[in-house]
């Protein structure tokens, strides 16, 4: 079980973070007296012999020349990264990259919907989905920011997505929340990142992938652009305090 931060927005977190994620005494920190706000989201993605690199978006890789560790170990994760551009480019990479800070998100994998119909224990509470830049479809993923209700019980949230949802549409896809009742506290955010390896090939167009939800005020829906995860060169292988560990 992984668990994701829970913001009461998105700089409570960030200034949270003061280290790098990986602990490795080989790695070159940089300490600064505050973290510097994320500049990209990423997939890191490990490599042979133990390294890492990460994703930028469908096409761009970033080497970390101050990170040889794979912070997340043999995990593939969605995660926010301050970075600092360097030269000279490692061969096989798009950028070289200094790395500030690091800090994954909850990654999951999409649920294909049940052949019996019964999604009960995916729940069926409310959720919304918060404007904001990290809200996006793409290296395979489906990245969202969410706010809803948090309890002082410290009941941990189930979330989920649905594929296979609309028959006439392979690539409409329904977030799914189960709050196990823990629905009368205050709000709060939280980032999650689904991997859409169950959706067909796009075969390398961009089409329209639509999220289905339940809001506060009922059945809402928006739409990303999405294109299937395309093969790389280094493919080889708001309110209130906020919470932790409360997500799954």
């Amino acid at each position: 079980m992984k668990n994701v931060r829970i913001f009461a927005g998105l700089l409570v977190a960030i200034m949270s973070v003061f280290t790098l994620g990986s602990c490795n005494n080989d790695d070159d920190y940089i300490w600064v007296g505050y973290p510097p706000l994320p500049n990209a989201l990423v997939t890191v993605k490990p490599i042979d012999g133990g390294g890492f690199y990460m994703q930028l978006d469908d096409s761009t890789t970033m080497y970390p020349v101050n990170m040889n560790v794979a912070p997340y170990g043999d995990k593939e994760v969605r995660a926010l990264v301050s970075v600092r551009e360097v030269k000279p480019e490692v061969e096989g990479y798009s950028k070289s990259v200094i790395v500030n800070w690091l800090d994954s998100i909850l990654t999951k994998q999409a649920v294909p919907y049940p052949a019996d119909g019964d999604i009960s224990e995916y729940g069926d509470d409310a959720i919304e989905i918060v404007r904001d830049w990290v809200n996006i479809a793409e290296d395979g993923y489906l990245t969202l920011r969410f706010r809803t209700r948090w309890g002082d019980g410290g009941v941990t949230h189930y979330v989920n997505l649905l594929t296979g949802v609309n028959p006439d549409d392979p690539y409409e896809v329904e977030f799914k929340h189960n709050a196990f009742g823990d629905v009368n506290g205050i709000m709060g955010d939280a980032l999650v990142a689904f991997k859409l390896s169950d959706l067909p090939d796009t075969e390398g167009k961009t089409v329209k992938l639509t999220l289905k939800y339940k809001s506060f005020s009922g059945e809402k829906s928006v739409t990303f652009d999405y294109c299937s995860r395309k093969a790389t060169v280094s493919d080889g292988t708001i309110n209130r305090a906020a919470y932790s560990s409360r997500v799954k």
